[in-house]
């Protein structure tokens, strides 16, 4: 398995049960594990009853288990901060104001969320994954999760034209020098190409680390606008020449007892057998394999239900040392 194991799916289908349930399973045979959440709902603190901020921190009663949330807010204030910081050394007192106008209206825009996001969980696999063994992502819903992966391919393009026209507007400038003055060779040393560059790179670890280096799981409801949103993430992963490794089917009915009767037994039965068509549609249709099938707890998948949960997980959690 790789170090990076990412677990997505539609908005509430469990995505955060799940991946906590195979980080827990991953420490308890001896695998350093960080669990990250990006997902503005915060329930990995819900899931251990025990807050988590933006470092990692020893989740309680579980040796060599980690856990921090992302924060999507701080993240984008951060991100815009750090953008304004930089083009300010970069030009006129006077560009200031402006350039601060600018940034708040696109705290807001398309995309610039998932930017951030994607910057966070990136910075999350440079900087702090050494220490583990493995680092499970506990993801935002499906849609936004593929926005961000499609970034590193199209920012790394749009980044490279970003290069060319800056290089050829010094180049220029520096041709345009007259009488004895030498061209001043901004081009060596230009904070822009610096900072542009340092970006493309960002990008090139990102994609590249998330082809060779991740394993991508989709959790999903059996029910058919699940299936169907599935179905449409599968497609886009495949799009975006990455591959989903298995399916995690949540939230599966219990079969009542065959000596029970009654409305509730028969309601049961049916939602029961509803359910089954559901999963032999994505046995028979889809190419990624199902790898568990978990059944709804009456009580709240927390200690040692999260253990319970985990054990229905069909994914391997260990490690091979070179």
């Amino acid at each position: 398995m790789e170090q990076f194991v990412f677990f997505g799916g539609k908005g509430g289908v469990g995505k955060t049960t799940v991946s906590c349930a195979y980080a827990h399973r991953c420490a308890r045979d001896g695998v350093r594990t960080l669990v990250v959440s990006t997902d503005p709902a915060h329930s990995v603190s819900d899931v251990f009853d025990q807050q988590f901020g933006d470092e990692p921190e020893s989740v309680a009663g579980v040796e060599g288990l980690d856990a921090m949330e992302i924060d999507p807010e701080d993240e984008m204030q951060r991100h815009l901060d750090e953008i304004r910081e930089a083009l300010s050394e970069q030009v006129s007192a006077a560009m200031v104001s402006e350039i601060n106008r600018q940034l708040e209206m696109s705290h807001g825009t398309p995309g610039a969320y998932e930017s951030a996001l994607f910057d966070a969980f990136v910075d999350v696999m440079r900087t702090e994954s050494e220490p583990y063994d493995r680092v499970v992502f506990d993801t935002a819903p499906t849609g936004s999760t593929l926005r961000l992966l499609g970034l590193p391919e199209f920012l790394g393009d749009w980044i490279d034209r970003l290069l060319y026209k800056r290089k050829q507007s010094i180049d220029l400038f520096e041709k345009a020098a007259v009488g004895d003055m030498e061209p001043r060779r901004l081009l060596e040393g230009d904070p822009v190409i610096e900072r542009l560059q340092r970006r493309k790179e960002f990008f090139e670890y990102a994609g590249e680390t998330m082809r060779n280096e991740a394993a991508f799981f989709l959790v999903f409801n059996p029910d058919q606008l699940s299936v169907n949103e599935t179905a449409r993430a599968i497609e886009g992963f495949t799009d975006r020449d990455l591959s989903v490794r298995g399916l995690v089917a949540n939230k599966l009915t219990p079969s009542p007892d065959e000596d029970e009767e009654g409305r509730g037994a028969r309601y049961l039965r049916d939602k029961v057998e509803t359910e089954r068509e559901r999963l032999a549609q994505v046995r028979e249709g889809f190419d990624p394999p199902l790898v568990a099938e978990i059944e709804s707890r009456t009580t709240e998948v927390r200690g040692d239900v999260l253990a319970d949960v985990a054990a229905s997980l069909d994914v391997e959690p260990s490690v091979t040392h070179d």
